[in-house]
Order: C-alpha cells, then structure tokens, then sequence
C-alpha cells in the first residue's frame, strides 16, 4: 500500500474515532496528507474545531457519512464539501441520531440478553453523552471491565449476531440533503466497508443503478480496502456513469488499523487529478 497526501474519508471522536479534531489535524500533518475531509458518523460537529486546528499548508473539506438504505440493501453515504451549518443538513444529521439512539438500545439488549452484560448508570451516562454513538463506545466500556483486550476484539466478541437496525434513512432523502447544502453525495466504500464481504460485479452494477436513481453524483473508488483491480473496475464505472471520483480511508485513529492516508491495499499513485470530486466542491 502507499500512503498518499489526499484522504477524503476521516472520522474523530465526534463520533466513532479516537483523535480529537485538533489532534486529527496534527496526525495527518504529521503524515504529510495537505487534503482532507472529515466525515463523521451523522454528525458535523467536528467540522469547525478542525478549522480551526488546521495549518496554512492543509486544505480542509466538511463532509459527514450518512447510514442509510436503498430499495432492501444498506448502505453509506458521504455528503464531501457541504456547508455544516445548512438547515438541510442539521436536519439530516439530527434524523440519523434519533436512530443511532435505537440501534444503541438494541445493543443494550443483545448485550444483556445474550452475553448477561448489565452497564452501571455511570456507563450508560457516558453512553447517553455520545452525539454519535457507535459500536466503538460500548467496546470502549468492556475493554475497561477486562472482558475483552482491545475494541476491536471486544466489537467481533461481543457484537456477532447482533440484529440490525430495523430501519435506515432512505439514500434518496440523504442525498438530498447533501445536494441543497452544496455538497456532492458520494457512495462510500461501494463494494464493501470495513469487515464486509465484497460484492460481486453484478450485485455492484444492480445496486449502483438503484443508488444512481436515488442522485448520488460520486464514488469512492480509491479506498483502503481495495485492491488495484478494484480500483480499476470502480474507475471504469465511474466512467461510464459520469460520476465523480472520491478517494479515502477510513481511518478511525486506534480504533481500526487502517491509516491515514492509504486509498489501496496495493502500491499505487493518487493525485488531486485523479480524484474530479474535488474540481466539483468549492471548500
């Protein structure tokens, strides 16, 4: 793989990372990358502590992640240059939350029901204090008790088999949203995120003709995932669909080992050319 000094995937402990904004900032610096947006779960707050944080040389796009659904399957939006503060967005973002509460309280269940884990009022205060709330601050909670080494160990232990959410925001609402807060709607890891089994061409081209018809006007083709012959399939459907050209990580700081920076799980070359999304947004 090849570290590149474009990363338009990050998240921070606004929602389910572990750096700060400010210390996001100093750790991308630090690793060269000049270009980059944050796009947190469902939220935006990390928005403006990062523009704050940011030094001369870097060059900072809002963005957030939408979890959502479209015609029976799941998936993730990124809303990549939008104005955080646009009603459009607040109003998305605040719908996301309301059911990050309820997948939160089925994890309380399944937790309880299944591996007989009850939190003390002191954990479910802090559970209840997340804006974003994500599988990583309950692992954070049972790495403290000892019942797991790690939050990556304590999320495969202690959330496999766990039921989902019986409902997303529908893509076409989110894109929307992003749309009207001047951003461009991109699909975010679309053959796969982090953990999951990648999807086969023809499951790609079905969900990719339901996605476009839901507005989204980008993908994210370069991903820390991927591999070049991924990469490559994804460019070429971008091409054909005249969709913009996303490239990120993921990097959720210690939480995940994906680091920043790295847009292949094979040497390759990206450039600010390469990724057109950026010619279409004005931050």
């Amino acid at each position: 793989m090849t570290k590149q000094h474009i990363d338009l995937h990050t998240h921070s402990c606004c929602s389910d990372g572990t750096d700060t904004p400010a210390s996001l900032v100093a750790h991308l610096h630090k690793n060269g990358i000049t270009v980059f947006a944050l796009a947190d779960h469902d939220t935006v707050d990390g928005c403006q502590a990062v523009a704050d944080a940011l030094l001369p040389s870097m060059r900072f796009i809002p963005a957030v992640e939408f979890s959502c659904h479209a015609d029976g399957f799941k998936c993730h939006l990124l809303g990549i240059g939008i104005d955080p503060a646009h009603p459009s967005i607040t109003a998305a973002v605040q719908k996301g939350n309301d059911l990050r509460k309820e997948k939160a309280d089925l994890r309380l269940h399944h937790l309880k029901t299944v591996h007989g884990i009850d939190f003390t009022e002191e954990e479910l205060r802090y559970l209840r204090a997340q804006k974003s709330i994500g599988k990583p601050h309950f692992a954070k909670l049972l790495v403290a008790r000892g019942l797991a080494d790690s939050i990556d160990e304590a999320i495969k232990t202690y959330f496999k088999g766990c039921p989902p959410a019986p409902y997303r925001i529908m893509v076409t609402d989110m894109a929307k949203a992003v749309t009207e807060a001047g951003g461009v709607p991109v699909w975010a890891h679309p053959l796969g995120g982090e953990g999951d089994k990648h999807l086969s061409a023809d499951v790609f081209e079905e969900r990719l003709r339901v996605i476009l018809q839901a507005g989204i006007r980008g993908l994210e083709c370069y991903y820390s995932r991927y591999s070049r012959d991924e990469i490559t399939f994804l460019l070429n459907a971008a091409e054909r669909h005249h969709l913009l050209v996303s490239g990120g990580s993921d990097y959720h700081g210690t939480v995940k080992t994906i680091q920043a920076g790295t847009l292949s799980t094979d040497p390759i070359t990206v450039t600010e050319d390469d990724l057109t999304v950026l010619s279409a947004i004005s931050y």
